[in-house]
């Protein structure tokens, strides 16, 4: 029942807010950036907070103190769907994601990822891919964050999956810093039972920000491998 309920929410709550998204539209064509942040912050912030407390989801945070007051890089380990709410309820503001190509197939939801300056890329297209990650700079000095999945797709258990470090390329040519984010239980919620949601704790770490500005070429490249022993799951 609380599976249905959840979907149903998910898919409302999209067609609820299409006057939003109208005010959205017209915000970014007037130019009109704080207002239309403020209004990507109440709806990112309901929608997740709402679909969490359906689904019967508690976080457990630590790190707080390490978010910075500026426009980063957040880079995170990625177990499950629920990932990306769980995102939006902690960061408690819009973050624009990397995402698959195909979801700009998706009504709806594309607009509102176009809105919060997700990036899409296709897999299978390199050329693409640069080009579109190319702009990455422009929307960290708009004063958005991009949230990376360096695993590129949910590894729907405790262990990481293939660990591509060349997302954080982002962040190294833009000098913007990078916040690790360590997600540990999020796959219990959903895709350990297929689509059936499961209520349970899920534990989100914010660790230290690490300033890529200035940052040595040794270092750079070794920032992957850094990076990815921080998200390891400690058993």
């Amino acid at each position: 029942m609380r599976t249905i309920l959840w979907f149903i929410y998910f898919w409302l709550h999209l067609i609820y807010i299409s006057g939003s998204m109208l005010k959205a539209n017209s915000l970014s064509k007037s130019g009109k950036k704080k207002e239309l942040y403020d209004l990507l912050s109440k709806i990112t912030f309901h929608w997740s907070h709402n679909l969490l407390w359906i689904a019967g989801v508690k976080l457990n945070i630590k790190g707080f103190e390490n978010i910075p007051d500026e426009a980063v890089v957040f880079v995170s380990n990625h177990q499950g769907n629920f990932d990306i709410p769980i995102m939006f309820a902690v960061l408690g503001k819009p973050i624009g994601f990397i995402a698959k190509i195909e979801i700009l197939k998706m009504p709806f939801i594309r607009t509102w990822m176009k809105h919060l300056k997700c990036i899409f890329i296709d897999r299978n297209d390199v050329r693409q891919s640069l080009t579109a990650l190319g702009g990455a700079s422009e929307i960290l000095k708009e004063g958005y964050s991009l949230m990376i999945f360096p695993e590129g797709t949910r590894s729907k258990s405790d262990e990481m999956g293939e660990f591509k470090a060349g997302a954080l390329k982002v962040a190294l040519s833009s000098s913007a810093k990078i916040v690790p984010i360590r997600i540990d239980g999020s796959y219990k919620i959903m895709e350990r039972q297929g689509i059936w949601i499961k209520p349970g704790l899920v534990n989100v770490t914010i660790l230290p920000a690490i300033d890529t500005k200035d940052m040595s070429r040794e270092r750079s490249k070794g920032l992957g491998d850094e990076i990815k022993e921080l998200l390891i799951i400690n058993k």
